[in-house]
């Protein structure tokens, strides 16, 4: 299935699509129907429908915590990243985690508004992101898959400079804006193998990035584990599992967003992610 947050007439609500009608859940967040035990899910499920020219699709899902995050989880984005700084590549032995700020979060179709005087830097990143569906600790990497909800599309935009600045991720890739998500989350049942799925990345139609989830240092089994140890994941919880090459300050010469941009996530099995970038 894939679940929705949606505005109509005014007001945010959760909800599934059905072919091009988009179906109500009884409940106030789609957050609070991921937090209910699978078996109630469906009693919340309601015949009352929209056609998706009628809402507006939000970000699908606000966890209560800060997103979770995954630097260096593609060999290749990891020697793109080495080359351009001038580095010798270490590979982390451990997922290497960092967070954004719950406020980043924005809505599938948005425009995202930078300011210029904040960075002149702000670089994209297509990431596949996982969205936790049971309350866990300790998992192991063997049941680890069974505490996912659903998958979805996630840009984890990035302030270069400030990071460069601040020498750490958080501020960089916090800002306002810089966590579009959506536009639905899919469940995983009917993802299935979600370490085989293409994602790419478009600005302005060109392809700025192409790889598979195949190609992650670290397994989404593994990260979930190594996330979870001592540390409590709840139902709403997102992952965002890594970036594959073809970042904007790794090219030659380095690009970044430019006001009036398009920039598209697409995800196999999962559909297209798309903003318009604002820089004031």
């Amino acid at each position: 299935m894939r679940y929705v947050t949606f505005e109509h007439q005014g007001r945010l609500r959760p909800g599934y699509l059905d072919g091009d009608r988009v179906r109500a859940i009884d409940c106030g967040t789609l957050l609070e129907y991921i937090a209910l035990p699978p078996e109630r899910r469906a009693e919340r499920h309601r015949s009352e429908s929209y056609t998706l020219t009628d809402v507006s699709l939000a970000a699908p899902v606000h966890p209560n915590k800060n997103i979770f995050c995954v630097g260096r989880n593609y060999l290749d984005h990891a020697l793109e990243g080495a080359r351009a700084t001038g580095r010798d590549l270490k590979l982390p032995y451990v997922p290497t985690f960092f967070t954004k700020a719950p406020t980043a979060i924005a809505n599938p179709e948005q425009t995202l508004e930078f300011s210029s005087r904040v960075s002149r830097e702000y670089d994209w990143e297509a990431e596949l992101a996982v969205v936790i569906g049971a309350r866990v600790k300790d998992v192991s990497k063997e049941h680890a898959l069974e505490a996912v909800f659903g998958y979805t599309c996630f840009n984890d935009i990035t302030a270069r400079d400030l990071q460069r600045a601040h020498v750490q991720w958080f501020k960089g890739k916090s800002l306002d804006s810089a966590a579009p998500i959506g536009p639905w989350i899919v469940s995983a049942g009917e993802i299935g193998d979600a370490q085989n799925l293409s994602l790419a990345l478009r600005v302005n139609g060109a392809e700025k990035q192409h790889s598979s989830t195949a190609r992650m240092i670290f397994s989404l089994p593994v990260l979930i584990a190594e996330l979870s140890k001592g540390m409590t994941l709840e139902p709403g919880d997102v992952i965002a599992t890594g970036t594959p090459e073809g970042v904007g300050f790794a090219r030659t010469p380095p690009e970044f967003l430019k006001d009036g941009d398009e920039v598209e996530v697409e995800i196999e099995k999962i559909g297209i992610l798309r903003n318009r970038i604002r820089i004031i």
